[in-house]
C-alpha cells in the first residue's frame, strides 16, 4: 500500500463541500515539516455541510477512518493516508460517503 501521510494542517472535505478538520489539535510527539502526523487515534468533525435529504437538513459531522494494516504507526497507533478507507456520518450515524483530501504530507510506500 502507498499513500500520502495525512496531517493535521491536511485539507479534508466532505463530500458535499464541508471541511473536516480534527477534533483537537493532534499532539503526538511525530511530525512531518513542523506538523503533526494524523493516526487513527485523531477524531475529524464536520462543519459546514450543506447536504439535505428530502429538504431536511443532514449534515455530515463526522468522519471515521479505517488505516490500512501497513505497520506504520506514530506514538502507537496507525497513520492515515489519503489512501485509507474512511466514511463520513451525520449526527445519526448515516454513513454519507467518502471524504475527499485535497492535500496531504509525503510519499510513503510499504512493502
Amino acid at each position: 500500500m502507498s499513500g500520502s501521510l495525512l496531517h493535521a494542517g491536511a485539507v479534508i472535505g466532505c463530500p458535499h463541500g464541508g471541511r473536516a478538520a480534527p477534533a483537537t489539535a493532534p499532539s503526538g510527539g511525530v511530525r512531518v515539516d513542523g506538523v503533526t502526523v494524523a493516526t487513527t487515534a485523531h477524531a475529524y468533525v464536520v462543519t459546514g455541510c450543506p447536504h439535505t435529504v428530502q429538504g431536511v437538513p443532514s449534515p455530515c459531522v463526522s468522519v471515521h477512518w479505517t488505516a490500512a494494516d501497513t505497520g506504520v504507526t506514530a506514538d502507537g497507533a496507525p497513520v492515515l493516508l489519503d489512501t485509507c478507507a474512511a466514511q463520513c456520518f451525520s449526527a445519526a450515524l448515516v454513513p454519507q460517503g467518502p471524504p475527499v483530501v485535497q492535500a496531504a504530507q509525503r510519499k510513503v510506500t510499504v512493502r
